[in-house]
């Protein structure tokens, strides 16, 4: 009596050829190419990278983490989120602080306190800026604060099996609120100004092209890094109960799975590397306020993703570019009309690319092979 042996699909590997090929010459480029052409290709050469487009190019880097993160959470798990504007700006605050303690003395007042303080006559550092002179500290707070909050945020929505609609407005309401405690001066972060002046980080002068270059190295590389692990975990079992639940949760329910786990891992993995892509925003950019949790910047992390094409990982990446490279453009020429163009835009994307750019691009590929082939 023979019996059957049940054949598992082969397990699918994390990259293709093609996949594995176009990676390595994204980070020949950016950590290979991109620094010879900015450091040592003469100023006057067409061949030369300038600082702006450094400083550019690295803060879009980290949009496009942020573009991933939302990716995670909306395109495979079906959770639109209006709030991760909100973990960005934490990890920003974050490094931030630790930014602000590397000033000592060289501050306009000259004082082991942040300029802010004196000027508001604080005598003493508050209690949650206790490990702001550590790096080490300010790497795993960086991870641990976006990290925790998102953990219990979600534990009680994910509990209380909020969706849809009313998820994407608590997250909106959350952001709000604490971009409106943060512009207080009595919670210790600078109120409406924020923290900037920044001089050192680890004790090394920032404004040198040396440092510069390095910040957007470490982005290139944490943009590569983390889009193998968004690859890694949306390929894996855990990433296949995601997109169960995505389409169908009351019958991942049914199969015995418990998706509350699922969502909160998700939420959480997601909002840690908001934080993280804030953390190397900040000393790149030279600033962080309060303004990066207003709801309009969560909205954009939407937006970027819906162009480039949900549940694709590449997609949200492409789509960071292509709207914030239009966007400082617009800035510039047209400053008037560029919110316009951004909802034009989304609800074009809607209505007419649902599986945005990557999408549009995929279909006329296999329509012109299947052109050739008939």
């Amino acid at each position: 009596m023979s019996s059957s042996a049940i054949v598992l699909p082969p397990a699918q590997p994390l990259l293709a050829r093609s996949g594995w090929t176009a990676w390595l010459v994204a980070l020949v480029l950016l950590c290979g190419v991109a620094p010879v052409l900015n450091l040592w290709v003469p100023a006057g050469s067409v061949f030369h990278l300038s600082d702006f487009a450094v400083a550019l190019l690295g803060k879009i880097m980290c949009y496009a983490i942020c573009a991933l993160a939302m990716d995670l959470i909306w395109g495979y798990t079906g959770i639109l989120s209006l709030g991760h504007g909100l973990f960005f700006a934490l990890g920003g605050y974050a490094m931030g602080m630790y930014l602000m303690r590397q000033i000592g003395r060289d501050g306009n007042y000259q004082s082991d306190l942040p300029d802010f303080m004196v000027f508001l006559d604080w005598k003493e550092l508050p209690w949650h800026w206790a490990l702001s002179s550590s790096f080490a500290a300010t790497l795993l707070l960086v991870v641990a604060v976006p990290g925790l909050v998102a953990l219990v945020f979600g534990y009680f929505a994910f509990r209380s099996r909020i969706k849809g609609v009313y998820f994407s407005i608590i997250t909106q309401a959350m952001t709000f609120a604490a971009m409106l405690l943060f512009f207080r001066n009595e919670t210790g972060f600078g109120g409406n100004n924020g923290f900037t002046d920044f001089k050192r980080i680890a004790d090394v002068p920032l404004a040198t092209p040396g440092m510069r270059m390095l910040l957007f190295v470490l982005t290139s590389c944490t943009l590569l890094g983390f889009f193998l692990l968004a690859r890694w975990l949306v390929t894996s079992k855990f990433g296949r109960v995601l997109q169960a639940v995505r389409d169908a949760e009351s019958r991942v329910m049914f199969s015995g799975y418990n998706p509350l786990g699922y969502k909160l891992a998700i939420w959480v993995i997601s909002a840690m590397m908001c934080g993280v892509a804030g953390a190397l925003y900040v000393p790149q950019v030279g600033i962080i306020n309060p303004s990066e949790m207003s709801p309009a910047n969560s909205i954009e992390m939407a937006v970027w993703a819906a162009v480039g094409g949900r549940a694709s990982l590449i997609g949200p990446i492409v789509g960071a570019f292509l709207v914030n490279g239009a966007k400082s453009w617009l800035t510039v020429t047209y400053p008037e009309f560029w919110l316009y163009c951004l909802g034009a835009l989304f609800i074009a994307v809607t209505l007419f690319l649902p599986q945005g750019v990557v999408g549009l691009v995929a279909k006329l590929k296999k329509n012109k092979h299947g052109g050739q082939s008939s």
